[in-house]
């Protein structure tokens, strides 16, 4: 029996068809939600929620001003611009969320299920019953130390890759990890390529921009930065003092800002690379996605989940310092293009990732399926995918 069938039999039976449950979705404070937000767990939590409207469940999402959902939005408050506001901002997210609950509690809107993305929430769940999912979308070590030390019973938790499950396999209640997809037709398919490369991400030290901008100027190849406006002063330091000295010797060095979904997009359809040389134990890679949807093969380095999401050979290549990097732009057009977008297909659909996330539902609504689930992904740490 294959490894995954094992795992699949291994597991309680699950009812699917049950009546659609009434979930709340929790962002991160400081970000509108709509199909063109920036940072990945506010890009997953808007694919998750408008899969299960679809799937007929009742959602509702609690976030900023101006956000753009598929169901009930809980307006929380106007957007922050600064990370100097995110305690304000918190405070009135979280509060306006509580009572919400509150006020729906013992009623026919009372809601079956929590689903925590911004990870600033689930502290307060002493306060209600409700159970409440968490997806750590950051590394175990980017969490406060000692946060996990005393969790309220209704409190769930899942990963979003397997080398991240493995750092919090000591958790209780760990529903395993489901893997983060994409909306696959909003990324169309160009096998043509064009002679530059392309690095997309956070403008920060951690991802490593000043070590693509490296690669692509000893590779002689042009290179097309797109990143988001930054949110901390040191991140506008980093790209002044690491970037921008190569932006003004290569002229055919290009910083696009924050673009579009659509313009992203076509910027990422031709590239010949993705450049992917995080400096942290990632925990997913939607970028890397997104490029492979596009056909576009993506040269990361082995760092957390990014050897699980770029397949070394076959959808790109993995390296473990600059000098393979570089290397590995000289041969990455032995890389088809047709294998790229194949494995997003099959591997990283937003369809599939709704139908985890819903059978993890029906394991929570349910405490008896519940804490059997976690029994089970605590005796098999090794598990490749979620239920």
């Amino acid at each position: 029996m294959p490894e995954s069938d094992a795992h699949q039999a291994s597991l309680p039976p699950l009812k699917l068809n049950s009546p659609g449950k009434r979930i709340l979705y929790v962002p991160y404070p400081l970000s509108t939600i709509t199909e063109e937000s920036c940072g990945g767990a506010e890009q997953i939590l808007f694919l998750v929620e408008q899969e299960m409207h679809g799937r007929g469940h009742c959602t509702t999402v609690a976030a900023c001003s101006g956000s753009k959902i598929s169901g009930e939005l809980i307006d929380t408050g106007g957007v922050a611009f600064t990370i100097e506001q995110l305690e304000e901002r918190d405070i009135e997210q979280n509060s306006r969320t509580l009572q919400t609950i509150r006020r729906r509690a013992n009623t026919e809107k009372e809601f079956d299920l929590v689903h925590d993305h911004g990870g600033r929430f689930w502290t307060n769940s002493a306060k209600f019953d409700t159970p409440l999912l968490l997806t750590l979308h950051l590394p175990r070590d980017f969490y406060p130390l000692g946060i996990f030390d005393d969790v309220p019973p209704n409190i769930y938790f899942n990963c979003v890759s397997q080398s991240q499950l493995n750092s919090f396999s000591d958790l209780q209640r760990i529903m395993g990890h489901v893997p983060n997809g994409i909306d696959i037709d909003r990324f169309p398919f160009c096998e043509t390529k064009e002679n530059y490369l392309v690095w997309l991400g956070r403008v920060c030290e951690e991802k490593g921009l000043h070590i693509a901008t490296e690669v692509a100027e000893r590779a002689g190849l042009p290179l097309v930065i797109m990143g988001p406006s930054y949110l901390f002063p040191s991140h506008q330091e980093y790209f002044d003092e690491q970037v921008q000295p190569f932006l003004d010797r290569n002229p055919n060095f290009t910083y696009v800002g924050s673009p579009s979904v659509a313009e992203k997009a076509a910027i990422l359809s031709k590239a010949r690379a993705l450049l992917a040389p995080s400096l942290v134990e990632e925990t997913s890679s939607l970028v890397s996605m997104e490029a492979m949807a596009c056909g576009t093969p993506v040269l990361a380095f082995r760092r957390g989940a990014l050897p699980e999401v770029v397949i070394d050979g076959v959808t790109g290549m993995i390296a473990d310092e600059i000098d393979e990097m570089v290397a590995a732009v000289r041969h990455v057009d032995a890389i088809s293009p047709r294998a790229c977008h194949q494995h997003v297909k099959k591997h990283h659909q937003r369809s599939r990732m709704g139908h985890d996330y819903e059978r993890i539902y029906e394991a929570i609504v349910n405490p008896a399926l519940a804490e059997e689930q976690a029994r089970v992904f605590a005796r098999q740490p090794e598990i490749i995918s979620a239920i």
